[in-house]
């Protein structure tokens, strides 16, 4: 009974230690408005121009994020660029852990979700075909399969409910209308031919097509017009009208119209009242060496993140692993039950959901302000806790494989439990749990990509934002041998390990 006591109160003390310890490590009240220091701004990284990685430095760059980094200078702000998952927007601007939707943002059916900042940007959705397609018009749709970005404003066009009764009409008639994560997959497949069409932004539509140098024209007709704002959590009007204020100095001096003449957006902003031709450089083909070095550095930068993920997992899954083993395995009922209910919803979870649970579940369950840093402790946490549960399966497995004689034999011998355990039982579970103990350790090498669901920038999610600047699917084929490599550099030290304690033989 004391020991289960023990057992039960280390446990404890572990997970305790583990969650509350990193959640509120390094937490600090946040900046209000009056005093503020720092300014961070949501982004989707994959979405040029407004918001994207630059192939050359590696940095953030884009239309949007050039005027936030011009109002941060002038505010003696710091600007933090948070790139996110899209679908979770709503959720990081809640949580507090941005202060604003910039990027492209369509203030048309959200009205009254936000808090706006003017429009700044008068945008269309428009209609991309191969060049030599036989479709001209939009009436030319029906019977089409059709590429969208999911959430975006071209689906809005189509199936929103403001949607305008033509494009309602039209929807009906596609063959199909397929929702793509981003546009590089949406020009991947209307390059195969696995959609006859993409609908967008104009903007990105003109960067998108400029990026891959022809093969691709824009129909005339446009979809429908939009207008882009900055999107604040609702009635944060206080920081609403200091960035509003910041951008009108900006368009009275004209600091705003050279930023968008910059990016090739002069035709597109609300208060321009000249038509100018557009003025983007022209980018720079790189041959494939150049293309190839320059990519595999950028993506050297995630290694370290998807790393970091891997051993920090392995360093703190495997102990408490075998914690959560011997609790499982404990004669205290309400332990062992608890124990058991938690592998079970483990286990039957996606990891992707009990990384966001992890990440958003702070401020929603217990309205904690979690520091900008706390999205790489999530990560750790509820990588964690997720391979703790199914390590904790094979050490019970390799444990009670131990035939009972070797108990016995132990206790012939005067052995002490303590004694038993780590003598005899221990050495034997190890060598039995190895092959499946490499498998997960294999997995998880994948399941670091997973890390996206929270917006934490890992390899994987960087080669999609790398190969979505540079129009191109060669930085996830990079990605893919970099995680063969490692999963083969782990598979030949972990058959080195299972050969070592072979000693039976």
């Amino acid at each position: 009974m004391k020991k289960n006591r023990i057992i039960t109160l280390v446990l404890s003390a572990a997970l305790a230690a583990l969650f509350i310890g990193t959640v509120f490590s390094g937490c600090t009240a946040s900046d209000t408005n009056g005093d503020r220091t720092t300014f961070t701004v949501g982004f989707d990284a994959e979405f040029p121009p407004y918001g994207y990685q630059d192939s050359a430095t590696g940095e953030y760059v884009g239309f949007d994020l050039s005027l936030a980094e011009e109002l941060c200078n002038r505010r003696g702000w710091t600007l933090v660029k948070q790139p996110i998952e899209w679908n979770s927007k709503d959720m990081e601007l809640k949580t507090g852990a941005i202060d604003c939707i910039w990027n492209g943002f369509t203030m048309n059916g959200r009205e009254n979700d936000y808090t706006w900042s003017t429009p700044y940007v008068d945008n269309s959705q428009v209609a991309v075909v191969k060049a030599d397609s036989d479709i001209k018009e939009l009436s030319q749709l029906s019977g089409k399969i059709v590429a969208v970005q999911s959430d975006s404003s071209a689906l809005a066009a189509f199936t929103g409910e403001d949607a305008e009764e033509e494009n309602l009409a039209l929807a009906e008639n596609f063959k199909e209308l397929q929702q793509v994560g981003d546009y590089n997959s949406a020009f991947l497949n209307l390059q195969s031919g696995a959609v006859d069409v993409i609908c967008m932004d104009i903007g990105v539509a003109n960067y998108e097509l400029d990026a891959r140098g022809g093969g691709f024209v824009i129909l005339d007709e446009h979809i429908s017009s939009e207008e882009y704002g900055i999107g604040f959590l609702l009635g944060n009007t206080e920081l609403r009208d200091q960035v509003q204020e910041t951008m009108l100095d900006m368009l009275d001096d004209g600091t705003f119209y050279q930023i968008a003449e910059d990016w090739g957006l002069s035709d597109s902003v609300c208060l321009s009242a000249d038509d100018v031709v557009n003025d983007s450089a022209v980018r720079q083909d790189e041959d494939f060496g150049e293309k190839l070095v320059n990519i595999c550095g950028q993506l050297l930068k995630g290694v370290g993140a998807s790393l970091a993920i891997f051993l920090l997992t392995l360093l703190f899954a495997l102990p408490l692993g075998l914690l959560i083993a011997v609790g499982r395995m404990s004669k205290f009922k309400p332990l062992s039950l608890l124990i058991k209910l938690y592998i079970s919803i483990v286990r039957g979870t996606p990891l992707m959901l009990q990384l966001l649970v992890v990440f958003f579940g702070p401020h929603f369950l217990f309205h904690v302000s979690t520091p900008s840093n706390y999205r790489f402790y999530a990560v750790i946490i509820g990588f964690t806790l997720n391979y703790a549960a199914y390590f904790a399966e094979i050490y019970r497995s390799g444990i009670q494989a131990v035939p009972v004689g070797q108990h016995e034999a132990c206790e012939i011998l005067g052995y002490g439990k303590a004694q038993k355990f780590f003598k005899i039982v221990f050495p034997q579970m190890i060598k039995n749990i190895i092959p499946s103990i490499t498998n997960e350790v294999i997995t998880l090498v994948k399941d670091t990509s997973l890390a996206f669901a929270i917006s934490y920038t890992e390899m994987f999610t960087l080669a999609k934002q790398v190969a979505a600047a540079e129009a191109t699917i060669m930085p996830l084929f990079i990605a893919g041998v970099f995680y063969y490599v490692f999963n083969f550099l782990v598979a030949m030290i972990m058959e080195h390990i299972e050969k070592r304690l072979n000693y039976f033989r």
